[in-house]
């Protein structure tokens, strides 16, 4: 945001908000639909692979801090920066060896770190009286894009040249063009005004009501990686094909995007988010007993599991606005869930893979999700509450 001559406030303008959301979610879900390949490629057991996929999610946490950097250089040059960190990421993950799978990781997922935290604050920021529209957007463009790149993940392996390697580097190119495009706008601001206070202030700490949205927030991107990680192996090891593994995924977040859109039109009618959450997170979660009871109807379950992760994740974005007073009270409430939360996912798919490696099946690790949504559901109806950090 930038101070004009006049004095007017100008917002960032909505299609720069759009083309940073669809870089926060291709480069890590593009992953799970060719892990099967990477494994067999390089070399991976199980367990290093459930490294992996949660390294994004401890850098998330890691890096989040790191946000406050936009107080000091201005919200638009930090967030272009981002965007050329997510892309120089994506290409050093696709250069082929282990080391550079961890190292492009660790970067591209700072970058999106920061980008996750500063962009609940811009929105409270620029459009305060669209909250909950802009947010849906934002949550539609991100599941949009983070289902896109899952289905194109195994036909990009077989159609574009070098394999996997190819089919993750292609990401880079959105990423590109988002940070030329915010390029302009980090010139005019100048790193002057628009610097929200990240630096969550010990009254968040200290707040029930902001451990319940961070932990709603851990719990419910818990599931959600686990199953953009893990999911497309337990799809195959069932019986279904690379490519309707990575289509089943497809499936899963183009549902989960249209009930989160869906959601966030219905919390636009209320005050209060208790039930919806409760019911939101049971969906999100228990539907995975059928799929160990009953693999053959995975489309049914992944159905039902996108319905249910939509709704969470617009419910666990709409928390840092709805339960925040202002801006910078939202910066806050955004680092603060978003880096111990994050912290909390990234155990989720290091320990599937483990319990994977010990068990030799999916049974055991699959078990722990229900249990996983009944406490997402007791903090989420906590979470819920008309009340304000």
């Amino acid at each position: 945001m930038k101070q004009t001559s006049s004095g007017v406030v100008q917002a960032v303008p909505l299609l720069a908000l759009i083309l940073l959301t669809i870089n926060l979610r291709p480069a890590l879900t593009s992953v799970g639909p060719l892990l099967e390949d990477i494994r067999a490629s390089v070399g991976m057991s199980a367990t290093t692979a459930g490294v992996l996929n949660s390294l994004p999610l401890l850098a998330f946490a890691v890096f989040s801090p790191l946000a406050q950097f936009a107080r000091r250089f201005g919200m638009e040059r930090t967030l272009a920066t981002v965007m050329a960190l997510v892309a120089l990421g994506i290409l050093l993950r696709s250069q082929g060896s282990v080391a550079a799978l961890f190292a492009g990781s660790v970067m591209l997922a700072g970058g999106i770190a920061v980008g996750n935290v500063l962009m609940p604050g811009l929105i409270k920021r620029d459009y305060p009286a669209r909250l909950q529209g802009v947010t849906a957007i934002y949550a539609m463009a991100m599941g949009l894009a983070s289902a896109v790149a899952a289905g194109l993940a195994v036909p990009f392996s077989h159609w574009l040249p070098g394999g996997w390697n190819t089919a993750l580097a292609v990401w880079a190119i959105p990423a590109v063009a988002a940070a030329l495009f915010w390029l302009p706008l980090a010139i005019r601001s100048g790193g002057q005004g628009g610097r929200p206070r990240v630096a969550a202030p010990a009254a968040v700490w200290r707040s029930a009501l902001a451990w319940q949205v961070t932990f709603f927030m851990g719990l419910q991107s818990l599931v959600f990686y686990v199953a953009i990680g893990w999911f497309p192996a337990i799809m195959q090891d069932a019986g279904y094909s690379a490519d309707a593994a990575g289509f089943m995924m497809t499936f899963f977040q183009i549902l989960s995007l249209l009930f989160g859109f869906s959601t966030s039109l219905f919390l636009k009618r209320t005050r209060d988010q208790r039930l919806v959450v409760v019911l939101a997170s049971l969906t999100a979660t228990l539907p995975v007993i059928g799929l160990m009871l009953f693999p053959g109807l995975a489309y049914l379950w992944m159905g039902l599991l996108g319905l249910g992760s939509g709704a969470c994740f617009v419910l666990a974005m709409s928390f840092i606005g709805l339960r925040s007073a202002n801006a910078y009270d939202a910066a806050s409430l955004s680092m603060m869930s978003q880096s111990i939360g994050y912290l909390l996912a990234s155990t989720g798919p290091f320990i599937f893979g483990f319990l994977h490696d010990l068990t030799h099946g999916w049974q055991v690790p699959l078990a722990m999700l229900p249990v996983i949504g009944i406490v997402q559901a007791a903090v989420g109806y906590g979470a819920g509450r008309n009340r304000t950090v």
